[in-house]
């Protein structure tokens, strides 16, 4: 296993050509940034999850960790090793993508052999013209001669019996491999790769599969295939790149709940790409949230949700998302809305005084309104629109300026139409700069 390091990461792409005046084409060098000033440390062991709308850099920064693009600028450290120049693989890393990327001519049983029987086929092909170092399908470490350097001392034995097999062996294993099994030849390195093959399968629940092909399995199954061709290769680092949006709800939540226990039986350090919340605050150990190529704010799932650190994180975590309103501060704790004047807790008192007699913005999520009696300090309005989802119900609230959204217990009998009350807990109440839009908790 090992530690990902990210240093003042940027990555740009070229904007498309320009048409010159003799009809030739020229590169335009102006440049668009979409990863800047990229700054991440993620553990040894560790499951980190990036997060964010589409379009915000997630997917290009993993594919720069595993090699698939190329950076700008700055460095990627895995485990005590610099990356930037190595390709896919000989970073050790191993990636499972959206669209599973399985070899459809491939049976189950050979998609998991894949990057293990290609260990031996990338070291022959890189000594030649390195002279040194070797690499699995999505990666593995450079070394000094042709001895091994991968942390894993069972990847090590693998790649050995790999490149000091006989030459006659592979060709004699790979024609003899659909034969019964009496009639097969079965080199050291294949007993290896299928004992790993098979444990990793049985892991999966996916072992009464193996001699089945993709196009006889169902998404969820596909799923646990490309993670178990990851975790066979048993690599320092997996990439996942939003492996469960094409699943249906129920099996995206029992596959998330599978990944995360496998993680946490492997140890093996993760990186999560996803842009769907739920799964962002169970499923990692940190969350970091990208916006606009930079990442906005690393903690854990509930620090987000309980101290984010600016509006967009305040208003990207949770659902449904934050309220935000207009008001402005008297010191030393009021906040004065035309609508509703809201004492908050003394802990405020020292974070208000710079910004008193001014306007502020304040955020309050859903679930901390309430319906309540006639007051000054509450919020009167109409229900405009309702969804009862059985466990609870989403009400949204006009009032005379304000749109707001409030969730209350399903017990509570509200209809459209019906005129309500509602107060704001000011114990979980967020403010945010109007300008820098920073939490005025973190400033």
């Amino acid at each position: 296993m090992a530690q990902v390091a990210i240093e003042n990461l940027y990555k740009t792409f070229p904007k498309s050509r320009q048409p010159a005046a003799d009809g030739a084409t020229e590169p335009d060098h102006d440049t668009g940034a979409v990863l800047k000033r990229i700054n991440l440390t993620v553990d040894d062991g560790e499951f980190m999850v990036l997060v964010g709308p589409s379009g915000c850099g997630k997917s290009t920064l993993l594919r720069l960790i595993s090699g698939l693009e190329s950076i700008t600028g700055g460095n990627i450290w895995v485990g005590d090793r610099k990356v930037n120049d190595l390709p896919p693989k000989q970073r050790d890393t191993a990636m499972v993508f959206q669209s599973y990327a399985l070899y459809p001519h491939l049976t189950v049983y050979d998609n998991l052999a894949f990057g293990l029987r290609r260990m031996g086929a990338d070291l022959d092909q890189s000594l030649p013209i390195l002279g040194a170092g070797f690499g699995t399908s999505l990666g593995t470490g450079l070394g000094a001669g042709p001895a091994p350097v991968s942390d894993s001392p069972a990847n090590q034995e693998l790649e050995r019996l790999l490149t000091e097999s006989r030459w006659w062996e592979k060709p004699l294993v790979a024609m003899t491999r659909r034969l019964p099994s009496g009639l097969r030849y079965v080199s050291e390195a294949e007993r290896l790769i299928d004992e790993r093959v098979r444990a990793v399968a049985k892991m999966l629940q996916i072992d009464l599969l193996l001699g089945r092909h993709p196009r006889q399995l169902s998404g969820g199954q596909k799923q646990r295939v490309a993670l178990g061709r990851a975790m066979a290769r048993n690599p320092q680092v997996f990439l996942m790149d939003e492996p469960l949006s094409n699943l249906d709800a129920k099996l995206r939540m029992e596959t998330r709940a599978q990944i995360v226990n496998l993680q946490r039986q492997l140890g093996i350090t993760t990186i999560y790409v996803t842009h769907d919340q739920v799964e962002a605050m169970t499923m990692g150990h940190r969350i970091a949230v990208m916006h606009q190529g930079q990442i906005q704010q690393v903690a854990a799932p509930l620090d987000l949700y309980n101290r984010p650190a600016n509006r967009f994180v305040a208003g990207f975590i949770g659902s449904p998302p934050m309220n935000l309103i207009s008001v402005q501060v008297q010191a030393p704790f009021l906040l004065v809305h035309p609508e509703f004047r809201l004492s908050l807790p003394s802990d405020w008192q020292e974070r208000l005084l710079p910004y008193d007699s001014r306007e502020v913005l304040l955020g309050i999520r859903p679930e901390h309104l309430s319906l309540a009696l006639p007051a000054p300090k509450n919020m009167c309005g109409h229900v405009i629109h309702l969804e009862a989802l059985g466990s609870e119900t989403y009400l949204t609230v006009q009032t005379e300026s304000l749109t707001v959204l409030a969730k209350i217990p399903p017990d509570q009998s509200v209809r459209i139409g019906d005129q309500v009350w509602l107060a704001i807990a000011p114990e979980k109440a967020h403010l945010f700069d109007p300008d820098s839009e920073r939490s005025l908790w973190g400033s």
